[in-house]
């Protein structure tokens, strides 16, 4: 077989994987959507089966073969090969029983975790928590041969990224966040809002937003769920929020960060469909999109300008007097529970709890039975306030029911690339303020596609930084951006 032949072959069969890959997301995004609650045990078997065919495609000796004999002509060739002999590598490390396993284990979870989540109820959740474990440390000691377990984990989602460097990352962040986090509790806040929104007007307004950030709904759609996400990539591409009668910005930002996901993957070349090229290149980059998108852009005072005249055109008067006050009340700092609902002083504190928290648990220095006590310790310290409730302490996230060990970090590294993209978005697009004042996002939308979406997998993650913003990233870029905010903003 010559390298041409290989090349196509390995293509060609690559295809129908990331075909079947797709069906198992919609399976997934379907299981947090509308499927009924009793349908969780076939759903877990049927996801084990997907997985399991999904596993012997990618371990397939066949791949091993055209790796060998395949040759790019350009770059974007090259780069398909580069992801396809890191997922063989990697997946051919993985027994076939082990992926199944995790696969049924995390169908079943999500559905415990949810129950255990509504009843308040962090014991009803452990054990399940306890055997997922079991099986993340074991899918790691595969992948890690002799080395870190965590960094093993972690590569899913940040190629190349280490534990150790995400470490070092959050010891410079952590000083100036807490200088910063203290001055402004110190100082007096806006009173939060106090009335009741409905949930029609805010799905009505969330849709609005939406369009507004230039999210296709011809190829997409919104849901609720009880913990927002964003599933699929090319043609359909579809994202899910939630609301709170009396906090509709839980459901606005929301929607506006898993927009910054879908239009990462909406912009992704269509010549790069089905593809190893043909989604977001790691989760870190994927968090700058939706974290620029919620912050940067649409937490700002000229967009908050636009919204406010949009929320009173939806619900009335609603008992906020002009758009400065608005724009305070969007952003009023406080030590609240809740990582998704966390303004932009406290989310990375949020983060690195959980970080320092399931390093600790894959490195077998903390066991599940004293987790809760562990969290609600940590959390304290941290933030100044006890832990209420399990929901709003160590149940309020989906992820670890879902296997997602190493994922929590790549929202911190997100808002790192979302600092340092913004900057290099603010010096090509003069008119950035004026347009948003008009909830105009598109200049600013149009930057992000052309710069980063538009290449999908093309580079690596750094690398797709670097060529946005024609600098290496660090996290000066984001404390200088925060600092600068929240100082204006409550006038330090």
């Amino acid at each position: 077989m010559s390298a041409s032949s290989a090349f196509d072959a390995l293509m060609e069969f690559d295809r129908t994987t990331q075909a079947l890959a797709s069906v198992a997301g919609r399976t997934g995004w379907d299981q947090e959507t509308v499927m009924p609650e009793g349908a969780a045990a076939l759903r877990s078997e049927e996801m084990a089966a997907l997985e399991s065919v999904l596993h012997a495609r990618r371990t397939d000796p066949r791949l091993g073969e055209w790796l060998m004999k395949a040759e790019a002509s350009d770059e974007a060739d090259k780069a398909k090969l580069r992801h396809l002999k890191r997922s063989f590598a990697r997946n051919t490390k993985i027994p076939e029983k082990l992926a199944t396993d995790i696969a049924r284990h995390t169908s079943a979870g999500q559905g415990i975790w949810a129950k255990a989540r509504a009843e308040d109820d962090f014991a009803s959740f452990a054990p399940t928590l306890a055997r997922m474990i079991e099986l993340k440390r074991e899918e790691a000691a595969c992948l890690a041969a002799g080395g870190d377990l965590y960094d093993a984990l972690l590569d899913d989602y940040e190629p190349s990224m280490t534990g150790a460097e995400l470490q070092a990352m959050f010891d410079a962040m952590r000083p100036r966040l807490v200088d910063l986090r203290a001055r402004v509790l110190a100082a007096d806040a806006p009173a939060p809002l106090d009335r009741e929104f409905d949930e029609a007007g805010q799905m009505a307004l969330s849709s609005k937003l939406a369009a507004t950030f230039g999210y296709d709904l011809t190829r997409g759609r919104i849901d609720k769920a009880v913990h927002p996400f964003s599933s699929g990539s090319g043609t359909d591409v579809r994202i899910t929020t939630r609301t709170s009668p009396r906090d509709p910005f839980n459901c606005f930002y929301s929607t506006v960060h898993e927009v910054g996901h879908a239009c990462y993957e909406q912009g992704v070349r269509d010549a790069y469909a089905l593809t190893p090229l043909g989604a977001g290149v790691s989760m870190g980059v994927h968090e700058s999109q939706s974290r620029i998108y919620e912050n940067q852009l649409g937490r700002s005072r000229a967009f908050t300008g636009w919204l406010y005249g949009q929320m009173r055109d939806q619900f009335g008067d609603f008992g906020v007097a002009d758009e400065d006050a608005f724009y305070k009340v969007v952003n009023r700092a406080s030590s609240g529970y809740i990582r998704t609902e966390a303004d932009e002083v406290h989310y990375n504190l949020h983060v690195m709890l959980r970080f320092d928290l399931e390093r600790q648990l894959i490195a077998g220095e903390l066991e599940v039975a004293d987790l809760e006590d562990a969290w609600n310790a940590r959390f304290e310290a941290d933030f100044g306030v006890a832990v209420d409730k399990p929901s709003n302490g160590v149940l309020q996230d989906v992820h670890w029911s879902f296997g997602l060990f190493g994922y929590f970090p790549t929202y911190s590294l997100g808002n790192v690339y979302a600092g340092c993209l913004y900057q290099s978005l603010r010096k090509a697009v003069p008119s950035l303020d004026a347009d948003l004042a008009q909830g105009d996002t598109t200049k600013a939308t149009a930057w992000l596609r052309e710069h980063l979406q538009q290449y999908g997998g093309l580079r690596e993650p750094r690398d797709t930084i670097v060529h946005a913003c024609g600098f290496e990233p660090s996290e000066a870029p984001l404390l200088d951006y925060l600092e600068a905010k929240f100082e204006d903003l409550y006038a330090l």
